[in-house]
């Protein structure tokens, strides 16, 4: 049961963070000033909050302001805002790399500036930036054990009850670990035919 609460908060985490990310990245490289500054500060608050505190925040500090949560939404909203703060700086670091050249040969064809970014310079970008990424998806599998923290009972807090019912720390920890290390695994597997 603990699996499938993991899986749920992992599939929609990674989507909303890689699309934040991708978001987030290429207004950091080739928005207005404007956007490229929030960009800037999306970054610098999300990657400098300790994930368990941007978590507590969501699900303990917005009530404060008459907001309310679920733990599995308070637990996808840290980790899709946490991890599209990295992936954004993956997706910058690949844009840059890219020759500006390219920008210049699309726009001297009629492209938009923005058709030009979003159709050629995107996707090498993102082809790029898949190791990194891919990383981030492997912290992403790890960190989702934090969820338990916020009261959504994920394969961690599952564990944890289970353990405290049979006093069997080191066996139930032990294959709690072991079911980590096959998602990691399988993930890893997955990004290495998506980077081939």
């Amino acid at each position: 049961r603990g699996l499938w609460v993991s899986l749920g908060l992992i599939l929609p985490s990674a989507v909303f963070g890689l699309a934040l990310g991708v978001l987030a990245g290429t207004l950091r490289v080739y928005g207005r000033p404007a956007w490229k500054r929030a960009a800037e500060i999306y970054g610098l608050v999300f990657r400098g909050f300790p994930l368990l505190v941007q978590l507590y925040l969501w699900y303990f500090g917005l009530p404060q302001l008459g907001i309310y949560l679920s733990p599995y939404a308070a637990a996808v909203l840290g980790f899709s805002l946490c991890g599209g703060a990295y992936h954004a700086e993956y997706v910058r670091g690949a844009l840059r790399a890219i020759k500006q050249g390219q920008l210049q040969a699309a726009r001297s064809l009629g492209f938009t500036r923005t058709r030009a970014v979003v159709s050629i310079l995107l996707p090498q970008a993102i082809r790029r930036a898949l190791p990194g990424c891919g990383n981030e998806l492997i912290y992403l599998i790890k960190y989702s054990s934090l969820a338990y923290m916020v009261t959504c009972i994920e394969l961690t807090g599952e564990a944890k009850i289970l353990a405290s019912h049979t006093f069997r720390y080191t066996e139930v920890f032990f294959m709690v670990g072991v079911f980590y290390l096959i998602l990691v695994s399988i993930a890893s597997w997955g990004l290495h035919l998506l980077e081939d």
